[in-house]
């Protein structure tokens, strides 16, 4: 995307962490803003800082697909259409799938995974009919997901399972959209200076029954590690960047660079010489088909200039 001046942004997770870092730049690059956030004294703050620019808050659960239709309508009323979706909202659980329970698993599928989705279905459709009907030019998506969407050890094992399902959803729609001009990114950052280690704190009480007692240590100690982690600022402007380029994958973080190789090295290493079963040729000749169709797309990809 080149051009954002006037263009109308909707932001999940908008009031701290990325997401406020997101806002700011989006504002200093012209665009109206909606913060969209679970809290409404972190949305409260957020405006406070901001020195009233065209920025506006709303409530939001993004697991709620009415309440997303709902602040899509009331952010549309008032700042006009939205080209810029940043779906940033996360929530995270420091602990491994077999301590978890399912109330664990529909609390951060719920946000992580289906609040982008939720994200996407509400805003994308209107985006491609604008598009088609001449009313609006292009656009762009930010799926927030992790590195966890690379590096997923044994914990978090939930939140690295919603990662790596935004990573997925993230790149399958960067191609299918690129027909319309639409881009579609996904920011895998590292550590980050956030407050996603006091996740508990915003968790519905419906989905507390099997919850683990809160350990203050640990949390004290999350959020000694999190002191550390990179200035919201630092990725809203390495995202614009990003954003600009029409890049699929935003790595903010440039320290995992090594692991990622190392890991990818691995997972080639684990292919296998088998002999041909009896369907290898005919199967291989419709996976050239495939594959090569895959290079197209790609190749487009890397060629956009919108």
């Amino acid at each position: 995307m080149k051009d954002f001046a006037g263009r109308t942004a909707f932001v999940t997770g908008g009031a701290n962490g990325v997401g406020i870092g997101l806002v700011r730049q989006l504002l200093n690059e012209g665009c109206k803003v909606a913060i969209a956030d679970i809290r409404q004294d972190s949305i409260d703050k957020a405006l406070a800082s901001l020195d009233n620019r065209e920025v506006m808050g709303v409530q939001l659960d993004v697991a709620s697909r009415d309440g997303f239709k709902a602040a899509a309508d009331e952010v549309e009323a008032k700042f006009g259409p939205v080209s810029i979706l940043c779906n940033n909202a996360g929530v995270n659980l420091f602990q491994p799938i077999e301590e978890s329970s399912y109330d664990d698993w529909d609390w951060l599928l719920g946000v992580n995974l289906h609040g982008v989705i939720n994200g996407v279905m509400t805003f994308v459709p209107r985006m491609v009919e604008r598009v088609k009907a001449g009313e609006q030019k292009g656009g762009h998506v930010v799926n927030t997901a992790s590195m966890a969407a690379f590096l997923a050890a044994g914990s978090p094992g939930i939140y690295n399972t919603t990662k790596f399902a935004v990573r997925g959803l993230s790149e399958s729609l960067h191609y299918s959209l690129l027909k319309y001009q639409i881009g579609v990114s996904v920011l895998c950052p590292g550590l980050v200076k956030s407050y996603i280690y006091a996740s508990d704190d915003v968790r519905p009480d419906a989905l507390k029954g099997a919850m683990k007692p809160v350990d203050p240590t640990a949390v004290e100690r999350l959020q000694g590690l999190h002191e550390f982690g990179m200035e919201p600022d630092v990725i809203g402007a390495r995202v614009i960047e990003a954003m600009r380029a029409n890049r699929l994958h935003i790595f903010s973080h440039p320290d995992h660079r090594q692991e990622v190789r190392e890991i990818f090295d691995e997972i080639i290493a684990e292919y296998q010489d088998y002999p041909k079963d009896p369907g290898y040729d005919r199967r291989v000749a419709f996976e050239k088909f495939r594959a090569d169709s895959f290079a197209e797309a790609r190749r487009q990809s890397r060629a956009a200039d919108f």
